[in-house]
């Protein structure tokens, strides 16, 4: 056969492609979770469930103390997983308290990633104001820290304009790859799969190709969700779901983030989005929200007719 024939053949023929199941199982093979201030209980019953290396991220409270983190990050090192404790820059009064948080993160529980973000605080508790001012301040490399996550939000951020979200997430990338650090961005999370995939679109066509950690509300219920979305900012899509969310009786039952999970894994198979994973935050519970990511990358799912999917109960023997 000809070279111009077999190419002609070959155009005809399909290409392969994941079925729908393994599309999302794929999607969340490498997911990652977001704790505040698990317990050994909470702890011991993740490593009854997600995979050793697992990243688990610890969210900063602007209440308590900063140090409280790495106890928790310490169990999770000790209990194989990835600790990636929030560093909230605006809840360090001095530089010596960050070197302090610094040295005994790395010493204590070998943390190598940090998420590292301004913080909640209205009000800096010292000189600190911005994320930019410790990425390329020195103190990250000094001590051993080898990559950092940034934040993102596809859902717009209540006190900033798209334009200053824009700058200040390009100015710390070169801020971090300018002393060696590797970045990763990890996002808000939303309620909208439209509004997640545009935003990563624009990002691609900025030439930014860092890894995103696409943040989603795990398993639990809509009341709870939609506390924390007002309490965090996230606006428009929260209203989005407060309208499909119905009667208010249908406020109290459990919700899961299957059609979101469903839409991004079938737009990262179908286009360039780079490299793409979801990112649990476990308001619903630690362990319950890595129980039903495990399951859902284990291919333990089957495919609703409409836009999401059910995870099955665990197979017997």
């Amino acid at each position: 056969m000809s070279m111009t024939a077999a190419s002609a053949v070959s155009e005809l023929e399909p290409v392969a492609r994941l079925s729908p199941v393994d599309t999302i199982a794929d999607f969340a093979h490498a997911f990652s979770l977001e704790a505040t201030r698990p317990t050994n209980d909470d702890v011991d019953a993740l490593a009854a469930t997600a995979p050793a290396g697992t990243f688990v991220y610890l969210s900063a409270v602007p209440t308590r103390p900063a140090q409280e983190a790495i106890g928790a990050a310490v169990l999770l090192r000790k209990a194989g997983f990835e600790p990636v404790p929030h560093l909230a820059v605006r809840n360090f009064a001095t530089a010596d308290a960050l070197d302090d948080f610094l040295e005994r993160a790395r010493g204590e529980a070998d943390v190598r990633r940090l998420l590292v973000i301004a913080g909640d605080r209205d009000q800096a508790a010292g000189a600190f104001r911005s994320a930019i001012e410790v990425i390329d301040g020195g103190a990250l490399q000094r001590h051993g820290i080898t990559e950092i996550g940034i934040a993102g939000y596809p859902d717009g951020h209540p006190r900033s304009s798209q334009q200053d979200l824009d700058r200040a997430l390009a100015d710390k990338i070169q801020a971090a790859e300018t002393t060696g650090i590797a970045v990763h961005i990890v996002t808000q999370f939303c309620f909208d799969a439209a509004a997640i995939l545009k935003w990563i679109g624009r990002l691609r066509d900025f030439g930014v190709e860092h890894p995103v950690r696409v943040g989603l509300a795990g398993p639990t219920n809509l009341a709870t969700l939609l506390r924390y979305a007002k309490r965090c900012g996230v606006r428009a899509s929260a209203q989005g779901l407060a309208r499909q969310a119905g009667l208010v009786r249908q406020l109290f039952a459990m919700s899961a983030p299957d059609a979101l999970v469903r839409a991004l894994a079938e737009a990262r198979a179908e286009r360039h989005l780079g490299e793409i994973a979801p990112h649990f935050f476990s308001f619903g519970g630690l362990a319950r929200t890595a129980r039903w990511a495990q399951a859902v990358a284990e291919r333990r799912i089957a495919i609703e007719a409409a836009e999401g999917f059910r995870v099955e109960p665990p197979r017997e023997g």
